[in-house]
């Protein structure tokens, strides 16, 4: 037996963790890692993660315009999304086109050649498909994720809506 659909002021709950907790855990951890990598001196580095950090700022504005009773709050869930994979995607391209060899050999442990040379595979061969691989990872699981988030915040856009119609958005959950 298939469970009844969601109350409308339900779903708007729903919604409002959600994005609060998506939109906290980007900004939060976007925000160290630009400090992080400021410090390192790769302004390059922190001024993406600032740019991460604002999709999270724009998740929290949402949920906070939903919370006033504002139905453009879904707006801002919705537009983060794309955004920030817009953002992640460009920084993976960008990675992806400026790869050097150097920086990462540099990287390298003693160990970890002396094991790459008894596994008899090739040192550059080996930088190149990790450096390879961990980008496109990172691009395709952001696609992902993203893609999901987005299709979350759509479907849930008519619910939220009526919740809002309704004049439950904005005292209840303050």
């Amino acid at each position: 037996m298939k469970a009844p659909p969601l109350l409308p002021e339900e779903t708007l709950h729903r919604v409002l963790r959600v994005a609060n907790f998506n939109g906290l855990s980007v900004l939060a951890l976007s925000g160290m890692l630009a400090l992080a990598v400021a410090s390192t001196g790769n302004y390059n580095g922190a001024a993406f993660a600032l740019l991460v950090a604002a999709s999270g700022a724009m998740e929290l504005h949402g949920a906070g315009l939903l919370r006033a009773g504002e139905v453009r709050g879904s707006r801002w869930l919705i537009a983060s999304q794309p955004y920030l994979l817009v953002i992640m995607v460009g920084y993976c391209v960008i990675r992806l086109l400026s790869y050097d060899p150097e920086l990462l050999r540099a990287a390298m442990t003693g160990e970890l050649r002396a094991a790459l040379a008894q596994a008899g595979y090739e040192e550059e061969r080996f930088l190149r498909l990790v450096y390879l691989t961990t980008y496109a990872v990172l691009a395709i699981g952001t696609l992902i994720y993203q893609g999901f988030m987005t299709a979350y915040y759509v479907r849930r856009r008519p619910a939220v809506t009526a919740a809002l119609a309704a004049d439950v958005g904005a005292e209840r959950f303050n």
